[in-house]
Parts: structure tokens; sequence; C-alpha cells
């Protein structure tokens, strides 16, 4: 009898520190992918930071293309007001959608391209964009990392009974930036 209760209470024990290695790699890897957003958001500011100056410089040369400025602002705005992850995305892709656009406007300004405050901030830009890229591909990498925990076993039991493990979003491409702008090199 003394056996048999001993075999149980170790096999409980053995139990409960699966248990909590598994829980414990969990909030880990739970943690990582909050940590790699932050970290999204970072250089995602940075970009929202340029566009302000961006606009007031191309705007000088591009009166009429108002609409433009007015899809940018929104998209900010947007941003700025998203409360999910989801949002966040969903606002970001909206405003990489617009940066698109105002870049296929600019092609129409040869004058506006030589200028060195334009020059200056399109660097910037790009070295945001640089910036961007790398920290979704991390994001990307952590969220991969955490779903595919929270999908084998015994992972997926732990993440069932604990009830405080969800999957995480990609952060994907719109659909539209399969599609190649159409640029127009020719000065008007």
């Amino acid at each position: 009898m003394n056996k048999t209760i001993a075999i149980i209470l170790g096999a409980l024990i053995g139990f409960g520190v699966l248990f909590a290695s598994l829980y414990n790699s969990l909030v880990s890897r739970d943690v990582a992918v909050t940590s790699a957003w932050a970290q999204v958001e970072n250089v995602l500011q940075r970009r929202l930071d340029l566009i302000p100056n961006l606009v007031s410089t191309v705007k000088g040369y591009a009166k009429h293309e108002k609409d433009i400025f007015e899809k940018l602002a929104e998209a900010r705005a947007q941003y700025a007001g998203a409360k999910s992850v989801d949002e966040k995305i969903k606002a970001t892709n909206a405003l990489e959608g617009a940066i698109g656009r105002l870049l296929v406007i600019v092609e129409n300004y040869p004058n506006l391209k030589a200028n060195e405050t334009f020059a200056r901030l399109m660097d910037e830009l790009s070295g945001s964009e640089n910036r961007i890229a790398i920290e979704r591909m991390r994001y990307n990498d952590t969220v991969r990392d955490l779903n595919t925990a929270l999908r084998k076993f015994p992972y997926n039991l732990v993440a069932g009974f604990s009830g405080k493990f969800k999957e995480k979003q990609f952060f994907e491409a719109v659909p539209e930036a399969s599609s190649v702008p159409k640029v127009d090199f020719e000065s008007k």
C-alpha cells in the first residue's frame, strides 16, 4: 500500500514538474512574441514620425495631389487609434499602400527628387523600411515558434488546460504587394 501511494505521489509530482516546465516554456514564447511586436512598433513609429516631414516637403511641389496626403494622414490616425496587434497590422498595411502611392507621385516631379531635404528624408524612410522588414521577420519567427509549440503535444494540452495561450497572427504583406507599381520616368 505504501509503495502504491509512493508511486502515485511520484507520478503526480513528475506530472506537476512537467506541466510547470511546459507552461513556463509557453510563457517564454508568448513574451518573446510580445517583445518582438514591441520592436516592430518601435520601427513603425520611426517611420510614422518621418511621414509628416516627407509630406510637407512633397506638398510644396505637388499641391494638387491632395488625395494622397489625406490618405497618409488617415492611415497614421488609424494606426494611432489601433488597440490590438491585428488592428495595428491592418493600419500599417494601409500606411504602406499610401506611402507606395506617394512614391509613384514623386516620380512625376524631377525637381522634388533633386531637393536635398527630400533626398535626406527618403534615405531615412528607406532605412526605416529596412528596419521594419527585419523586425517583421523577427516577429514572424517568434510567432511561428509560439504557434508551432501550441500545436504540438504536450504543449497543446498545457495551453488548452491553462486557457492562457492563443495562436498569434503573422505580420503578412498586403495582397497589393505582389503587384508591380507603375513608375513613369518621363518628366512632365
